[in-house]
């Protein structure tokens, strides 16, 4: 089991406003990246996930498989120069592009979002048709010590509703972990809630995001939370390989 070792204040995976941190990318038919508008509950307006810094234009993702990536700070890029193409989802369509695997990256990170939160802010977000769904919660109630069988509901019910909304799309749920200043009893509860939910559900379990990231002080900012970019690039190479399987194996 990995764990970071945290000692932060209970809102480390967000602002205190728990405002979204400014988010951009590439549109529907793939154009250039530009700024999105913010919604009043905090969901995209658009697609994120922009190519490389190269000027290259970006590649025409018109009719490609959408992926939407439910999370909190650590998927909407927090503390980066660039979100658009340093936060981890945004890597992920770098990494697509570059494999020529269709696919267009619809970055719905949230600040400060606990499972709570995510779990009645999606049906905001099913009003769009996803192919794949990929969810990283719970990171916020792992620092706040919150009950990891409220979190593992919470989850369950994000998961039936985007099944609902979205009857053919493939949900892909990110391991997370509890610091270890929580305790060894609830760090392993909370470490096993994710496979548990994942095969009660029939979700793909994809790997802890912040493997070889989390407590590596190079590799993450000044809170010692939030990746650098060079954290959320391997952040975004942890989780391709589920990612690339389940597009590749309709």
């Amino acid at each position: 089991m990995l764990s970071v070792i945290l000692l932060v204040p209970l809102a480390a995976c967000g602002d205190r406003s728990g405002a979204p941190a400014a988010r951009s990318g590439s549109n529907a038919q793939g154009g250039r990246a530009a700024a999105l508008p913010e919604s009043s509950t905090g969901a995209p307006a658009g697609a994120t996930g922009g190519g490389s810094v190269a000027a290259a234009p970006a590649p025409d993702r018109t009719g490609a498989p959408r992926a939407l990536f439910i999370g909190t700070s650590l998927t909407a890029g927090l503390g980066l120069d660039d979100p658009a193409t340093e936060s981890w989802p945004a890597v992920v369509q770098q990494l697509a592009d570059s494999a020529q695997i269709p696919l267009l990256v619809v970055n719905a990170g949230l600040s400060g979002e606990t499972s709570a939160g995510a779990l009645r802010r999606v049906d905001w977000l099913m009003r769009e048709r996803y192919d794949l769904v990929v969810i990283e919660t719970g990171a916020n109630d792992g620092l706040r010590g919150l009950n990891w069988d409220s979190t593992a509901a919470n989850i369950t019910g994000i998961v039936a509703k985007v099944r609902a909304a979205n009857p053919g799309a493939k949900i892909l749920l990110a391991q997370m972990e509890a610091p270890t200043n929580m305790g060894p009893r609830y760090t392993k509860a909370f470490h096993d809630l994710f496979p548990r939910v994942a095969l009660q559900t029939g979700t793909t379990l994809l790997p802890f995001i912040l493997q070889d990231v989390g407590g590596i002080a190079t590799l993450n900012q000044g809170d010692g939370i939030h990746p650098t970019a060079e954290g959320a690039r391997i952040a975004a190479h942890n989780l391709w390989p589920g990612i690339r399987f389940s597009l590749r194996n309709p």
